[in-house]
């Protein structure tokens, strides 16, 4: 992990983030960019837009600047660490997708951190519209970084897959233990089952893909749990509250149960009950 990306709208909620994102860069030894997307200005109407005034384009660019510098300082400040996180500003036009997608293969980011606040204030899975179509379009790991979570050493990462598609999730857990390595956490492999969907084989298979993860990869510090539930989010709800992890991370396929969770009718019934940061690998 060499570089995190840090989107911030200056925000109580974003600075919440950017400050879990630099406490985390502390703990990687990673470099941290925080990056700013703003509107441009146009010279000139069309349909459905207000022209404003190119003067102000000059303050815009210079209102972000003190911003973005101020939440540098906050973040560097009281920073007593032996390893200090290198940190890069940039303010771009455009809209907060694009901008990040341009910076995230321009600077070579590993990692995108961002709040996970919406309209209604509400955290947990109620996302605004910015988290959701990052969750849609990220080519690179993103961690959403509910309101209320402290910025805490993470010992144990929960990733929790229906493992319908092995040679993908293999590919994540990988990359996942990669970050673990750096962070001396515990992995835990979590399926949500039903009383239909359980059988010996494949607590088996699990098996065998500890063993084969933890000789290739040289980490011994990865389990696997199984959790009998009616519905996934109400496994993953348990494992939250009652699992110990710090931190859950799973893999955004169309149409998997993550989607569902996310975008169907679940939501509002996860809305304020998960509280942890949500790792969401992007499905090769």
């Amino acid at each position: 992990m060499k570089t995190i990306l840090i989107p911030t709208d200056f925000s109580a909620n974003a600075t919440h983030a950017a400050e879990y994102g630099y406490y985390l860069a502390r703990q990687l030894k990673a470099n941290v960019i925080l990056c700013n997307a703003f509107v441009i200005p146009v010279e000139m109407p069309q349909a459905n837009l207000v022209a404003w005034p190119m003067y102000e384009y000059d303050a815009i660019i210079e209102s972000c600047e003190n911003d973005i510098k101020k939440l540098k300082e906050h973040l560097e400040k009281n920073n007593t660490e032996s390893f200090v996180p290198p940190l890069k500003c940039i303010n771009e036009p455009g809209a907060l997708q694009d901008v990040v997608t341009e910076l995230v293969n321009r600077e070579k980011a590993d990692l995108i951190v961002m709040g996970a606040h919406g309209a209604s204030g509400l955290s947990g899975f109620i996302l605004g519209n910015h988290s959701r179509r990052m969750i849609d379009y990220t080519t690179r790991p993103l961690l959403i970084v509910p309101d209320d979570v402290k910025p805490l050493p993470v010992k144990k990462i929960a990733f929790a897959s229906d493992f319908k598609n092995v040679a993908d999730d293999l590919g994540h857990i990988y990359n996942l233990i990669s970050i673990a390595k750096q962070l001396n956490a515990e992995i835990l492999l979590t399926y949500v089952f039903d009383e239909k969907q359980h059988s010996k084989g494949f607590e088996k298979y699990l098996d065998e893909m500890l063993v084969e993860l933890s000789n290739k990869a040289n980490y011994p510090k990865i389990y696997y749990r199984l959790i009998k539930s009616r519905s996934v989010e109400t496994g993953l709800d348990w494992l939250c509250d009652h699992g110990q992890v710090d931190m859950l991370a799973m893999v955004h396929r169309p149409h998997n149960f993550l989607d569902k969770i996310l975008k169907g009718s679940h939501t509002q019934k996860m809305a304020n009950r998960i509280s942890l940061p949500l790792l969401v690998f992007p499905a090769n």
